[in-house]
């Protein structure tokens, strides 16, 4: 009789079957700590490739299930200025530590308007955000982690952004 999956339940012994050579057993508690720090290692390195890739498999709790994909395509559509806000940070340094007085006045002119542009900014990503949101996931009933989510992630450079970018800027 099969079971009513439309297929038979395999044996533990069928599941439990090795592919391959078996590792002789470690000697030492020193060579299995080794043995398996290693494999943690790999393992570490197998999901930090695959997130790399922007592969759903491997994607952190916060980046994974179709809203949050929805968020970073359209954050990673638009050009965002929450990503000028470091350079200009340094340039605001620079122009204080100068010391010439005009220098200093143009830097923080342009340090103010950068943060009321960031301002207007999140308002724009905040309401594109909701309305899309809602459109295209009208099961999400919070949606106040997936607008914080976008606005954190318009504000990190886009080549330093994980999982990478899958569309360019302009497109949606």
């Amino acid at each position: 009789m099969t079971s009513p999956k439309g297929r038979p339940t395999p044996k533990r012994s069928e599941k439990q079957r090795r592919t391959g050579p078996v590792a002789p057993p470690p000697l030492t508690r020193k060579e299995a700590a080794q043995r398996q720090k290693e494999a943690a290692a790999a393992a570490r390195s197998r999901i930090k490739e695959g997130a790399a890739r922007g592969d759903e498999r491997y994607l952190a709790k916060r980046d994974a299930g179709p809203a949050r994909a929805l968020v970073r395509d359209v954050v990673d559509a638009r050009r965002n200025v929450g990503t000028l806000l470091l350079p200009l940070a340094l340039i605001l340094i620079v122009t204080n530590l100068t010391g010439i007085r005009v220098l200093q006045n143009l830097g923080l002119l342009l340090w103010l308007v950068a943060i009321l542009a960031m301002v207007a900014d999140i308002a724009r990503t905040t309401v594109v955000l909701r309305s899309r949101i809602k459109a295209e996931h009208p099961e999400e009933t919070s949606l106040f982690g997936h607008i914080a989510y976008g606005l954190l992630r318009s504000t990190v450079m886009r080549r330093f952004r994980l999982p990478p970018p899958r569309v360019s800027p302009g497109r949606a």
